[in-house]
């Protein structure tokens, strides 16, 4: 493609993404599937420059406010949510990549599969743009650090005045780490095998089974992907699926299973012996999770779709497994260097239906596992009212379980790498240990009286 189409083509797909409800990787693979004339490498650079058009969203829509207002451009400045794709794909040109009037002038032709001509007020904010740095003094710390205004507050509590630091991380790309699938190999043998086929990776930090990708690779394309040897899987979410202990001979739940990442680990865990149920309320999820479980050579999983966390399984199931990983919905603020136009779909309200969700969860899931047994209660979020303070809330009301410490439990479950935790729970974040936002508590349910 040459230039300006990769322009053009980059207003469209950003456009597609504002006005689809989807995550923006679904609406980008869609987009792409319905444009097979895109080559791989200009779908690379149309899907890089799209997001990082949405990690510069409040800085970008805080130029263009501030400048309407200052040019005296006729009409209202637009909000923030409602800047046109087409100026802000022509301010992030500006501020980001560096262009000038007359390079974008020179693309936007008019010409077939070109944009249309520049209009005056767009040349008038592309010349006052010109020279200035993406981030200003001016801007606020919610503006700087590329998140809802609300949501600071929040952060703060947990965070104090590393804030804007775990902010500046959250807006980084993230890299891409896989679990090398015990069932198949061992660390040796996936690293040899990936380096054989190109792609160079090094050890984890803290799961004895992580491997990052040095680069970018198309990891799939390779045996080693394909015969199941590795799982894509960030080394944060690896460390959840340890510290659930599930062994061989267990009965264990994974309540929340999604697409099966966590329940794939737990199974390699098991060694395949004992009976692991992979719950859902969605039987698409589930349905999808049966391809990498078959991948991975698993076959002591049994799905189950919920119709709710208060399913009538529950009940005939209570105190039943040794083992029950509630892998809550939440807010996803952990995994915003992956989903960065997730924040922008986010707002103080569904924060609230979701604390709510999960204490519904953790009251109803805890309820399966059998005296002595544990709960591992987990999210993606950096909130902690959806982590500490859901498990404060729990306590109070259900006396026969007791938190166990992280730190207690490490040596034995994850190695010998150093326990990230300086409290009972696990708390990770990308700042201090360039993994996703997790946070996990280990629950064990009482022995009955005299047992």
């Amino acid at each position: 493609m040459i230039p300006a189409a990769r322009l053009q083509a980059t207003v469209d797909l950003l456009e597609a993404v504002v006005s689809s409800p989807r995550p923006a990787d679904g609406t980008a693979s869609e987009f792409f599937r319905a444009r097979r004339y895109i080559g791989s490498k200009d779908r690379r650079f149309i899907a890089d420059d799209v997001w990082s058009l949405l990690r510069t969203w409040a800085r970008i829509s805080w130029w263009i406010r501030r400048l309407h207002s200052q040019l005296g451009l006729p009409g209202e400045a637009p909000e923030w949510s409602d800047v046109p794709p087409r100026l802000r794909v022509l301010a992030h040109r500006v501020l980001v990549a560096g262009y000038s009037l007359s390079d974008l002038d020179l693309l936007c032709s008019g010409d077939k599969f070109c944009p249309h001509r520049l209009r005056e007020r767009e040349k008038a904010l592309i010349r006052a743009l010109r020279g200035q740095r993406l981030t200003h003094s001016d801007q606020p710390d919610w503006v700087q650090g590329e998140v809802p205004e609300w949501i600071i507050p929040d952060l703060a509590a947990c965070y104090g005045d590393r804030v804007m630091p775990l902010l500046e991380a959250l807006n980084r790309e993230a890299p891409v780490d896989v679990r090398v699938n015990s069932l198949k190999a061992d660390v040796a043998e996936g690293i040899a095998r990936l380096e054989s086929e190109g792609i160079t990776v090094r050890p984890g930090l803290l799961s004895p089974l992580s491997l990052r990708l040095e680069g970018r690779a198309n990891l799939p394309a390779t045996e080693t992907f394909r015969e199941g040897l590795v799982e894509v899987q960030d080394e944060g979410s690896q460390l959840v699926g340890l510290l659930v202990d599930a062994r061989p001979g267990m009965a264990v739940v994974d309540f929340c299973a999604g697409a099966g990442g966590k329940t794939l680990a737990m199974a390699a865990g098991m060694e395949n012996k004992g009976r692991l149920i992979a719950c859902d309320v969605s039987q698409g999820r589930l349905e999808r999770s049966a391809v990498r479980l078959r991948r991975a050579g698993v076959h002591n999983v049994t799905r189950h779709v919920l119709s709710g966390e208060r399913d009538k399984w529950v009940k005939r199931s209570a105190g039943r497994f040794d083992r029950v990983l509630i892998d809550a919905p939440c807010s996803g603020t952990g995994t915003w260097r992956r989903n960065p136009d997730a924040r922008w779909r986010l707002d103080r309200q569904s924060v609230q239906a979701l604390d709510e969700l999960q204490g519904h969860i953790l009251d109803s899931a805890s309820r399966l596992v059998r005296p002595g047994g544990r709960v591992v209660y987990a999210t993606c979020s950096l909130l902690p009212q959806e982590n500490e303070a859901r498990i404060e809330r729990f306590l109070a009301s259900s006396p026969d379980f007791r938190v166990l410490d992280v730190r207690t439990l490490w040596p034995d479950l994850v190695g010998t790498s150093p326990c990230p935790a300086t409290g009972l729970f696990l708390r990770l974040d990308p700042l201090e240990h360039d993994t996703d936002g997790f946070f996990v508590a280990v629950l064990e349910r009482a022995e009955p009286s005299g047992a």
